[in-house]
């Protein structure tokens, strides 16, 4: 793997035991009490004066508490985790078009932000709790919002700033000046190159691959070499490019969404909401691919590729267009996506959209305050929390408790250790059962109805080693906020193919186009499967590739392990135009003199 997958060796969480509330006291097994007054023995002689909290940094090397193929997160990617939310910025000439991909018809001349405000697009982010700014710095028709020596198609050629500004550069100020990490999004393809959406930045032209590839080196060189520090960097749908070399001496900390070297993946829709269990490791092979998703998720991966959950204010639209105030996402459906992203123990990245002056309209900006104060209210009555390692942590209470929302932390430098686990509430004088669950990792955050408890226990009933919880901490929120249920992940019924059941099959290979647009209708994963209904015949399928966009996307399509069965990764937004339209492309035969009949059919997976 690459050098972004070394084992974490300094940094590290801390395992002590921390501080409960007046309220409340804590009793732990003798076992856990023996290795809490062990650490904070090993504390005070190695990091004497310094004061230590819950999950601050103790242990210089964790000790090996799992399997030792088990996959465990870098330095980089345990700091990425504790950010639990960012904010995605996307301003595009598509802005000034009310579409969702720039079709290239606004002249540069009309491009002139003149409010544009870096500062308050940094305090909107802080204002929900996001640590760091995603900038699309260039969407899929290429224009560039720095000053680029790449492209006349940029913010240079627009009377922004008399053609000298360089809104890159005044993000880059912002969030120096705000204390936000910086991150960068530059689509791999170009509209004006023929590498189009789903291409990675492969050019319909071979003929003119090589240049482009200059290009967008030259791209990511200028954004990684000029603006300081790079937090992250995002490769939409993955690059064939090969950028390895420039990550490496540039951006060797950053965090890479998709592609050959990711330190990050996809979950597999838009939604920003984690599958559950919600495991952060993958298998080495699927790391590599470029393209791993939340169906990669394997508990004993030997690679940790944590998922980053994308989704809109908007329901469902990345770019700001006149009169879309109907569609901001209400506050009970973000504290939806909160609980079911960074509730997992995922990052939530959530997109923040400027108008056409620059500023990110007033009625985005109140929804963003709505949600960054329910989320703060919901941790403001913290009743009990403790921390340490074994199968029980328990916490007692010194009077009868209203608790609702339970938070546990793993110190995933050791992985994910936990399998199962269960909560109990101590309820007149017995211990009863609250809660079952699987994964914990990073954040595990359950609700429950408001009960009166002395006590609240954790136990963890599977495990892959010894459990070291960095936290268990029980609170009160207030009724009527973070309410579960509104947003699902449930799959959608298979539908038929229109068409196939008219294709007539021979011995001979022949060629066969499907349209799936009326099917995909949303980004996300898809499923496809033939399936036989009569004749004696067997289907054999040469090659198969999905096309988004009339442009072929070879990586966002991969066999599942059940027979003439694919999954189709929709990562790019789905509109009405040509910019929407996916299908397939096939090279298929009967094996046999004999005749096969059957269906097309395909379903949205969660």
């Amino acid at each position: 793997m690459s050098h972004s997958h070394e084992r974490a060796a300094e940094n590290g969480l801390s395992n002590s035991l921390v501080s409960n509330s007046q309220t409340s006291n804590t009793r732990f097994s003798r076992a856990a009490m023996r290795f809490v007054l062990l650490a904070v023995v090993v504390v005070l002689a190695t990091c004497a004066g310094r004061e230590l909290g819950a999950g601050s940094p103790a242990d210089p090397e964790p000790r090996q508490t799992g399997p030792a193929n088990h996959g465990k997160p870098t330095p980089e990617q345990v700091a990425w985790h504790e950010m639990e939310i960012e904010m995605f910025l996307a301003l595009d000439p598509c802005t000034w078009q009310g579409r969702e991909y720039d079709d290239h018809s606004t002249p540069l001349s009309e491009i002139d932000p003149e409010q544009l405000d870096t500062d308050q697009w940094c305090e909107v982010a802080q204002s929900f709790g996001a640590k760091q700014i995603l900038f699309v710095a260039k969407h899929t028709g290429g224009f560039c919002w720095w000053q680029t020596d790449t492209t006349d198609y940029s913010i240079k050629s627009t009377p922004y700033k008399d053609g000298q500004g360089d809104v890159l550069a005044e993000l880059a100020e912002s969030c120096r000046k705000h204390g936000l990490k910086l991150g960068i999004y530059i689509y791999p393809g170009d509209d004006q190159w023929g590498a189009g959406i789903g291409s990675g930045g492969r050019t319909k032209d071979p003929a003119r691959q090589d240049a482009y590839n200059e290009i967008l080196r030259r791209q990511w060189t200028e954004v990684l070499t000029r603006y300081g520090p790079v937090a992250e960097v995002w490769f939409d749908g993955s690059c064939v490019v090969e950028l390895g070399d420039i990550l490496r001496k540039y951006a060797p900390k950053a965090m890479v969404f998709q592609g050959p070297h990711a330190t990050l993946r996809w979950p597999g829709n838009e939604k920003g909401i984690a599958p559950y269990p919600t495991w952060q490791t993958v298998k080495r092979q699927d790391a590599l691919s470029g393209v791993s998703t939340g169906r990669h998720s394997d508990p004993d991966g030997d690679v940790w590729l944590p998922m980053e959950m994308d989704t809109t204010l908007l329901d469902h639209k990345w770019f700001w267009a006149p009169d879309t105030d109907p569609k901001i996402k209400n506050l009970e459906r973000l504290m939806d996506i909160y609980l079911k992203s960074v509730g997992r123990g995922c990052v939530l990245l959530l997109n923040a959209t400027p108008d056409t002056t620059g500023r990110i309209p007033e009625s985005h900006v109140r929804r963003y305050e709505e949600f960054g104060q329910a989320i703060r209210r919901m941790f403001e009555k913290k009743k009990g929390e403790v921390a340490g390692a074994g199968q029980n942590l328990e916490i007692r209470f010194d009077q009868q408790t209203a608790v609702n929302r339970i938070v546990t932390m793993e110190d995933i430098r050791h992985g994910q250790i936990v399998r199962q686990y269960t909560v109990d509430g101590l309820v007149g004088g017995s211990w009863k059962p609250l809660l079952d669950g699987e994964s914990i990792g990073y954040k595990k955050i359950d609700m429950i109805d408001t009960v009166q408890l002395s006590g609240l226990r954790l136990r963890v009933t599977s495990a892959v080693g010894e459990p070291v919880l960095r936290s268990f901490a029980a609170y009160e929120a207030p009724q009527g906020e973070g309410i579960p249920a509104t947003v699902g992940l449930e799959p959608t019924p298979w539908q038929r193919v229109a068409g196939w059941d008219r294709v007539e099959l021979s011995p001979q290979w022949q060629k066969v186009g499907i349209d799936l647009t009326s099917i995909v209708r949303q980004p996300g994963q898809y499923e496809v499967e033939f399936r036989q209904t009569g004749g004696g015949g067997t289907l054999e399928v040469q090659s198969a590739v999905v096309v988004m966009a009339n442009t072929e996307a070879p990586r966002l399509l991969t066999r599942l392990e059940r027979p003439l069965a694919w999954n189709i990764n929709r990562t790019a937004q789905v509109t009405p135009d040509a910019k929407g339209r996916t299908g397939l492309r096939l090279v298929v035969r009967t094996k046999s003199p004999k005749l096969w009949q059957g269906q097309l059919v395909v379903r949205r997976k969660p």
